[in-house]
């Protein structure tokens, strides 16, 4: 029962919170005070929820939950190599990083279209808007956790000989993971939202393009559901990185 004590104190207070917040959104709308067209109850919500199922949970979470995953595997591949080539090579960190931080500056809401033009309204369309939203972190993260390591470390495993493959396994790596997992659980949650920018714009499922199809049916209630199952499922991959970086990181857990 410790986790359960510890997961009441530190989470309690957030649950009493917002089981509030519910009562009175939910007393808010059905008294008649916010109109029901516009916000609709926590209950109706949850009702559209129980009957689509297949469409909510199986055809459009699974899409999102494709195009998230792929792109942010991706992004996490391209942009660990590409923070250690910049650390590794001084014209290859000239080049790269004002690229990187170029390509922060794009709005991302003026690429999907072009990006719809390249690739289609199918899949790719999709991961290129979530590669290019969440890569960012992971690259900038990884590079500076390199750039901090101490360097008494380096000397010393200079002094024993450690060849440079060596030192950066065995120091530079271990040192800069905590920086890298911070990154990634921004990545993450920033996955989602480019995944829903994509379908948002140009596809033929998914939770941002049902979200659309809801709002141009003005169905309020089909809108909030496909909302709450975004948040949810991006609070959902921020805690399953958590879970891994407590796994790996075990000297790091305090």
């Amino acid at each position: 029962m410790d986790w359960f004590k510890r997961f009441r104190q530190q989470y309690g207070l957030f649950i009493i919170a917002f089981i509030l917040f519910l009562l009175v959104w939910q007393w808010l709308v059905q008294s008649g005070k916010i109109p029901s067209f516009i916000i609709p109850t926590p209950t109706s919500i949850l009702q559209m929820m129980i009957h689509y199922p297949h469409d909510l949970f199986v055809v459009h979470l699974g899409a999102t939950l494709r195009e998230v995953l792929i792109g942010f595997l991706l992004a996490l591949a391209g942009g660990i190599g590409i923070a250690i080539a910049m650390y590794f090579s001084k014209p290859m960190e000239k080049v790269m990083y004002p690229i990187v931080l170029i390509s922060q500056t794009i709005p991302i809401i003026a690429l999907s279209p072009i990006f719809i033009l390249w690739f289609g309204y199918g899949l790719w369309s999709k991961v290129a808007v979530t590669i290019l939203i969440c890569f960012f972190p992971i690259v900038l993260n990884f590079y500076d956790g390199l750039k901090q390591v101490n360097r008494e470390y380096i000397d010393l495993l200079k002094t024993m000989g450690a060849t440079r493959w060596q030192r950066f396994v065995k120091v530079e790596v271990p040192f800069a993971l905590p920086h890298l997992f911070s990154g990634m659980k921004l990545a993450v949650v920033f996955a989602v939202v480019g995944a829903t920018i994509g379908e948002w714009l140009g596809a033929n499922e998914g939770l941002g393009y049902y979200s659309r199809r809801m709002s141009g049916n003005l169905n309020a209630e089909g809108v909030f559901a496909a909302v709450t199952l975004l948040s949810l499922l991006g609070m959902l991959l921020f805690i399953i990185v958590s879970l891994i970086e407590r796994k790996i990181l075990f000297w790091n857990r305090k």
